[in-house]
């Protein structure tokens, strides 16, 4: 038997450590010595303040978590770390898996995907939310020179940017009213705007800003039949849409995008397994290393998460590290 110990949200708003007694592996089965987890901003914070509509429950469910929402409930899903037990080949390996902030943890085998050589385990991490930014851009269907921007520059944001920069002839650009954000657009090689001077008739807007706000600006951005995907997650609070002025007339588009089953340009052809890996492959760019921005122990995430949530210690990605 191994003891462990999980981060558990024990009631919104209020964080905890909990002791775990894991058992055996099966012969199917890994153990995983974490190294690094990752925190989601946007859905962590509103799972700890328990802002998750009742209605959204199941639909939310992380894949490792235990209890139910609003809590008690250990919730997370970037994880990296090392295969301690278990099949021949993975042991030793560096792995992602979609499991929340627990030192150690055992799970099928088949639940971890091997980090490429190259990739800093620590980077790694974001490999879930990469794999959000494909998916998007599976939904999305760029095209070679199309003028691209991309409001809201948090954790998802600048992974659809960091993406997009590969995009021969695009001109992306990233928007946030912070203008600090501007120096991690340097850093992936995109353009920076704040939102009064951010540029118009663009073919494709990202928004991942989760205000109404930011909603209207990506409208307001479009080309005629240019389209808005929609990245966002609000959790419970309503959200004013602007369909008036040139909605109708512009025949402008929303649509959402979501990483919980493979964009249907893709479905046929790509399952969640490959997008994961081609995401951990993209990872290999160091360009990704200006998405981390913050770094705390494990036995701090109880303070931690509140001033998160609260945005008194603002982050696009917080590495939390293990012993």
């Amino acid at each position: 038997m191994v003891q462990a110990a999980a981060f558990w949200v024990r009631e919104p708003g209020v964080g905890e450590i909990r002791p775990v007694t894991l058992p055996e592996p099966g012969p199917d089965e890994v153990l995983v010595r974490t190294g690094h987890s990752g925190i989601s901003r946007g859905t962590e914070t509103l799972v700890f303040t328990g802002r998750v509509p009742v209605s959204q429950h199941d639909r939310m469910r992380a894949p490792f978590q235990e209890g139910d929402l609003p809590g008690p409930v250990k919730y997370g899903y970037l994880n990296v770390g090392v295969v301690q037990t278990g099949r021949a080949e993975l042991r030793g390996r560096t792995v992602f898996c979609l499991y929340p902030h627990q030192t150690d943890y055992v799970v099928p085998a088949s639940a971890v995907t091997v980090v490429p050589d190259g990739v800093p385990p620590a980077r790694a991490v974001l490999a879930g939310t990469v794999e959000t930014a494909i998916n998007a851009c599976w939904d999305a269907r760029p095209l070679v020179g199309d003028r691209i921007c991309v409001v809201g520059a948090g954790m998802v944001g600048c992974s659809v940017a960091g993406v997009l920069a590969g995009l021969p002839g695009a001109r992306v650009t990233l928007v946030d009213v912070d203008e600090s954000r501007a120096a991690v657009a340097h850093c992936l090689g995109v353009g920076f705007a704040r939102p009064a001077d951010a540029p118009d008739g663009q073919d494709l807007v990202f928004h991942a800003s989760a205000t109404s706000d930011g909603l209207a600006l990506a409208l307001r951005l479009l080309r005629p039949e240019g389209e808005v995907i929609e990245l966002s997650w609000y959790g419970d609070r309503a959200v004013s849409v602007p369909l008036g002025e040139a909605f109708h007339s512009g025949r402008l588009a929303v649509r959402a995008s979501q990483v919980g089953a493979v964009a249907p340009a893709r479905r046929g052809h790509r399952s969640m397994g490959d997008r994961l890996a081609l995401a951990l492959e993209l990872l290999r760019d160091d360009r990704f290393d200006a998405l981390l921005s913050g770094e705390s122990t494990f036995a701090e995430l109880p303070r931690l998460l509140p001033a998160l949530a609260s945005g008194a210690q603002p982050a696009i990605c917080h590495i939390i590290t293990y012993d």
